[in-house]
């Protein structure tokens, strides 16, 4: 993303005051330029933004070009949506390569050691569980009671979420498919991310939701607009100009809704 997006983006939030919660991910967005910029900005330009998150993969906190980084995050009451894709080494390693889960637990107890995932404190930490295959996670509360039990003495909240892999290179696509139609829930709809949420990718274009940015399908505007795909520099006032764009939706979308549902905050019911 350049400082151009990133100026554009704080242009529009400033003027979008009923957005409450911005969500910056990557990669590991703490590396880029951009991140602290707009942490610090949005802090002191947009205060009616009561949340910002960092979907932090845990070993950035490890580098020593990062040294600052845990201070950095408490000073801005920053929320952290951590990646720790299970509470057993070996699957964590098989995921994320070699020693991904000891440089992860290390970077979770200097969290625990500035004051995020304790009791009563206000520096909130949420762990995201990554099934290995192509099936749907657990039940995030029988997750939660795991990892508790697992990680003795961490006290953490657990939010369970899904990736989707490429499951036709290993002849799974079919039967993945029918697990998620056929666990379709008609309850979990009034939740779905896609609601009220709108993606903004590196380059400003505007999507959906995470899964339809992976999948290069940019918003659907309304029919007064021009054609193509629309950016940040589109908007005139503000992204609550999004209001009434219909959600462009397709297969993947069983992925959202299937059994418990499934958002970038975890299940939905």
């Amino acid at each position: 993303m350049s400082l151009e997006v990133a100026d554009r983006i704080m242009e529009l939030l400033k003027r979008s005051y009923n957005i409450h919660t911005v969500d910056i991910t990557g990669g590991a967005p703490e590396m880029h330029h951009a991140f602290r910029y707009l942490v610090r900005r949005i802090r002191a330009e947009a205060t009616h933004v009561r949340t910002i998150l960092d979907r932090c993969n845990l070993t950035i906190l490890q580098q020593a070009n990062q040294s600052d980084l845990i201070w950095f995050l408490r000073e801005h009451n920053i929320d952290i949506v951590a990646s720790l894709p299970c509470y057993l080494e070996e699957n964590v390693d098989m995921q994320r390569g070699n020693t991904a889960y000891r440089r992860s637990v290390a970077a979770l107890r200097q969290l625990n050691g500035v004051g995020y995932g304790l009791p009563h404190s206000p520096l909130r930490l949420d762990l995201v569980y990554n099934p290995l295959g192509p099936y749907l996670p657990p039940n995030q509360l029988e997750l939660e009671v795991q990892y508790h039990d697992y990680l003795v003495s961490q006290v953490w909240d657990l939010l369970s979420s899904r990736f989707l892999q490429d499951l036709q290179e290993a002849g799974q696509y079919e039967a993945y498919m029918e697990l998620l139609v056929n666990a379709f829930n008609p309850a979990t709809l009034d939740g779905l991310m896609c609601l009220d949420q709108v993606h903004v990718s590196y380059d400003g274009s505007l999507y959906d939701c995470d899964f339809n940015y992976a999948l290069e399908l940019p918003v659907m505007q309304r029919l007064e607009r021009k054609a193509g795909r629309q950016t940040v520099f589109d908007l005139e006032h503000s992204f609550e100009e999004m209001s009434g764009y219909r959600i462009r939706t397709g297969k993947h979308c069983f992925g959202c809704t299937a059994g418990s549902g499934s958002s970038c905050g975890g299940a939905i019911l």
